[in-house]
């Protein structure tokens, strides 16, 4: 948040405060420099410049003195000298694989997007947002980030095979955090949940539920995500001794559209139970199953993934693993300033916790009711 100073005079106390100097006449404040602050508490430049960064060597008395004379001027440090002092820009940088248009579409990336902006909120930090959609903006937009001086560290949504930006921004030295288990995960920070037990506890309940041919919404094919979570459905399947159906496994692309496609796709599979990969695709799937004129969860039953607001207002509302997204956000920035402050190696890994949500779209509750 940019703050706008008015121009004012300061009125001075005639009799000055011992132990500082005489006190002069103060310069209007959007003018007060470093030098005006080091001149009227009697000490040099750099002394004030390790006060303002709550550096230890400075003398408690004299510390003292410096912040007075700060409190009664109402200094306030311009933000590019203090970046120049520093030799840091005090900006990170979030980099999210999505073009303009379905970054607002996907309730994902907004989500996290504000877990990130909380967390450089608190932490005194700016935020810049770099959407990439095609190999024509990573081109375009990697001399900006990498760009010494511009960012202190980069923030990367990624976890597809073969990130190209992902391998250069590392070959930087670009202190980097990805959100998302990268394909080639050594040396590289991330934060992420354990995508393949979710999908394993998802798929597990829909098996003690009764239910005989599970198929899956899986995602696009090159990233980890979705290769994570149809381990987790093929993990479940095969400790209970069922067969890996390739009929009841259809793509999509974490969109609704894509979901609805993919469940139109099993539909001739005659599926009782599904589970996708995404609430975006969850609903979409469940869009196509009303269309083909099936009950849910009577006739078919749905597990989504995310726990976005959409998954509790949809009809059914619908059963899903919650991941806890913007907290994913804020914990990858604590993690890209511990980069920023204490090295980048060895790498961090941080793994948050999912649940499964019951609600109608299962079908747990009907079945329930009707054992009893």
């Amino acid at each position: 948040m940019k703050l706008i100073w008015e121009r004012f005079q300061f009125c001075v106390p005639p009799a000055p405060r011992s132990p500082l100097t005489t006190l002069q006449p103060y310069p209007l404040m959007s003018n007060l420099t470093l030098e005006d602050i080091a001149r009227q508490a009697g000490v040099s430049r750099s002394t004030v410049s390790r006060v303002l960064n709550d550096h230890p060597n400075v003398r408690e008395e004299v510390r003292q003195r410096v912040l007075e004379v700060i409190r009664q001027t109402g200094f306030h440090p311009n933000a590019a000298a203090r970046t120049l002092a520093s030799q840091r820009s005090l900006m990170l940088g979030l980099v999210l694989p999505r073009s303009v248009s379905s970054f607002f579409s996907d309730p994902y990336f907004p989500r996290l997007t504000q877990g990130v902006a909380q967390a450089c909120n608190q932490f005194n930090y700016s935020l810049a947002l770099f959407l990439v959609g095609s190999a024509e903006d990573e081109a375009k937009i990697y001399p900006r980030i990498s760009r010494r001086g511009m960012l202190d560290g980069v923030l990367l949504q990624s976890g597809q095979i073969g990130d190209q930006l992902m391998e250069r921004l590392l070959a930087s030295n670009m202190p980097l955090v990805v959100i998302g288990r990268p394909f080639h995960a050594d040396g590289v920070s991330f934060v992420d949940v354990d995508n393949v037990n979710a999908a394993y506890n998802a798929v597990s309940h829909l098996i003690r539920l009764g239910y005989q041919r599970i198929a899956t919404i899986a995602g696009t094919g090159n990233s980890t995500v979705s290769i994570d979570r149809k381990e987790g459905y093929a993990r479940a399947l095969v400790e209970r001794g069922r067969k890996i159906d390739p009929a009841l496994i259809a793509e999509g692309d974490f969109t609704e559209a894509g979901g609805y496609y993919a469940m139109q796709a099993l539909l001739p599979a005659r599926p009782d139970a599904v589970f996708a990969a995404s609430d975006a695709m969850a609903v979409g799937g469940m869009r196509a199953i009303r269309d083909a004129g099936l009950r849910i969860p009577e006739d078919v039953a749905m597990v989504g993934f995310d726990d976005l607001p959409m998954a509790a207002s949809a009809m059914p509302p619908l059963t899903t693993v919650r991941q806890p997204i913007a907290p994913l956000g804020f914990k990858a920035v604590e993690v890209l300033l511990d980069l920023i402050e204490n090295g980048v190696q060895p790498p961090r890994r941080i793994i948050m916790d999912t649940e499964l949500v019951i609600r109608d779209s299962c079908g747990a509750l009907k079945r329930r009711i009707g054992q009893l």
